[in-house]
């Protein structure tokens, strides 16, 4: 299928991304399912279903079940792909993927929609922002985060032929591709944006653009800003982080989800326990309003001033 077309604006919403990757996946593949909530609109399968419509499973909204299905067909030799809102895919189906995929081993990918606070109005019960602290102890489960619909398409291809269970964590916002050129997707390692010795930024999915153009801000006053993008939350690339830390000795980290747990919790600490320095973590501290995304983002400084600002901090704690 051709790829997703852009705003005028130049961006684009990654789901649509996976949408055409799985169509054309699925198409050479007769082990490729799908499985979903009651969400074919939301995750975007309507192609899907209307290509394989006896490769699709709606269960409605019984996502513990769900999962349950996914981890059945597995288990008969299918590669499941089981998408529902994030919220609900990771929340409410902790238990099931915990014991069902991750302890079991079995071959599912997990597709979290609209992660983050995409929802934003509709409040906290549908903001997914401690998906990554539950699933990041859960070692056998690779957590992947893609920045724009590039990554997206990579990482859904990747996940196909993994052997192993993958939580594959998207966004309903569209963002625009990153400017990087001879780009190799290769999960479990850091991509550089853009070189720097001054600190790093480290972001991932929603943010690495914003990420970026905070690096713009630094380098307008001087500041020379590493920018990696950590598509893979788990495992993470620690030898990137700890080069990171050795080479810049500042750190900031930004992600679209808390601060406990996940990207910002997973660099504090292997830097305190093997190069510590300053990190500090920007996302969302704990319980959230309701509010749209972009006043979420102002609110907690997901913003290129935001991570501006909280570099020149880690910076002047570094003592440079």
């Amino acid at each position: 299928m051709a790829a997703p077309a852009a705003t005028k604006e130049g961006l684009r919403d990654c789901r649509d991304a996976w949408a055409a990757t799985i169509v054309d996946l699925a198409a050479n593949d007769p082990r490729i399912v799908a499985v979903v909530n009651d969400s074919i609109g939301s995750s975007k399968l309507g192609g899907f279903q209307k290509q394989f419509p006896d490769r699709l499973v709606n269960v409605g909204i019984a996502e513990q079940c769900m999962v349950g299905v996914g981890a059945g067909l597995a288990n008969g030799g299918k590669i499941p792909f089981v998408s529902a809102a994030s919220c609900f895919l990771t929340g409410r189906s902790l238990e099931q993927v915990k014991a069902d995929i991750a302890y079991a081993g079995f071959n599912v990918k997990l597709v979290g929609q609209s992660s983050g606070v995409a929802y934003g109005e509709l409040g906290a019960t549908h903001h997914s922002i401690e998906d990554f602290a539950w699933l990041r102890p859960l070692t056998q489960i690779t957590v992947i985060v893609p920045a724009d619909a590039w990554e997206t398409a990579e990482a859904v291809k990747w996940a196909a032929g993994h052997e192993g269970p993958v939580y594959l964590r998207l966004s309903r916002m569209p963002v625009p591709d990153l400017a990087v050129e001879n780009r190799v997707f290769r999960p479990g390692k850091a991509e550089t944006l853009r070189a720097g010795s001054d600190v790093t930024l480290i972001a991932n999915g929603t943010i690495s653009h914003i990420a970026l153009a905070a690096s713009d801000l630094l380098a307008a006053e001087g500041i020379n800003a590493r920018v990696l993008n950590m598509a893979t939350l788990n495992p993470l690339d620690e030898e990137a982080v700890l080069a990171a830390a050795e080479e810049t000795g500042a750190i900031v980290t930004a992600e679209e989800a808390s601060i406990r747990g996940g990207l910002g919790g997973a660099v504090a600490e292997l830097t305190s326990a093997h190069r510590p320095v300053p990190v500090e973590r920007v996302g969302f501290p704990g319980f959230l309003p309701t509010g749209s995304v972009e006043w979420l983002f102002n609110e907690y400084g997901l913003t290129p001033e935001g991570i501006a600002t909280r570099a020149k901090l880690s910076l002047q704690r570094s003592g440079k």
